[in-house]
């Protein structure tokens, strides 16, 4: 971890700001499947050894975290927009969309928003984006794991509908595998229809 992990968080807090919920998102790339974003709001003492950017971690380590960050964080909120909704308003708004509604959805409300990315969000909070934020501040960092993990376990319970697409070996991401099968199998209903690689496909 980062010995400057807590900056932003201690940043805002000098600034008189006491509830800080660091928000971020999984999904933009992937060809099918949702966008699903995280806000979590952590408590001072918060310390669990190996939160960092959810790119950086294994699959295996996200999810042992998860429950550790829930455990711990004094709030967290979940916002998920559909492959609809991103085919309807592009996947920049709907990136941003989700992550309000995963403020939106914070048990105890914030009063200050640390955004991953260089975009604010439509959400009427004092609030500042960060660059790499994942990698620069804690509650950034817990946000993208939560997300992250949310997602995997949605894109896991669509393999169970779409078993010939393999969605839990990929997540919808666009992999040979996945293109392959979109080519041998056509679209289901998950998929973007406006991502290049998908709307090649659309009849």
């Amino acid at each position: 971890m980062a010995f400057n992990f807590w900056e932003y968080e201690k940043t805002a807090l000098k600034n008189g700001f006491s509830r800080i919920a660091g928000i971020d998102e999984a999904g933009r790339g992937p060809l099918a499947g949702p966008v699903v974003s995280a806000a979590v709001i952590l408590p001072d003492y918060f310390n669990i050894p190996g939160v960092n950017d959810s790119k950086k971690l294994t699959p295996k380590k996200r999810h042992q975290l998860y429950p550790k960050i829930y455990m711990q964080a004094t709030a967290i909120g979940i916002g998920i927009i559909d492959s609809i909704e991103i085919d309807r308003i592009n996947i920049l708004r709907a990136a941003l969309l989700s992550m309000a509604f995963a403020v939106a959805n914070l048990f105890a409300k914030p009063d200050y928003l640390l955004i991953d990315g260089t975009f604010k969000i439509p959400f009427d909070l004092p609030q500042r984006p960060v660059i790499k934020g994942d990698q620069r501040s804690i509650s950034i960092a817990a946000a993208s794991i939560i997300a992250k993990e949310t997602r995997d376990r949605l894109m896991k319970r669509y393999d169970e509908d779409y078993p010939q697409f393999e969605f839990a070996r990929h997540k919808g991401y666009p992999t040979k595998a996945h293109r392959e099968a979109i080519k041998k199998f056509g679209l289901c209903p998950i998929h973007r229809r406006t991502f290049k690689g998908v709307k090649e496909f659309c009849q």
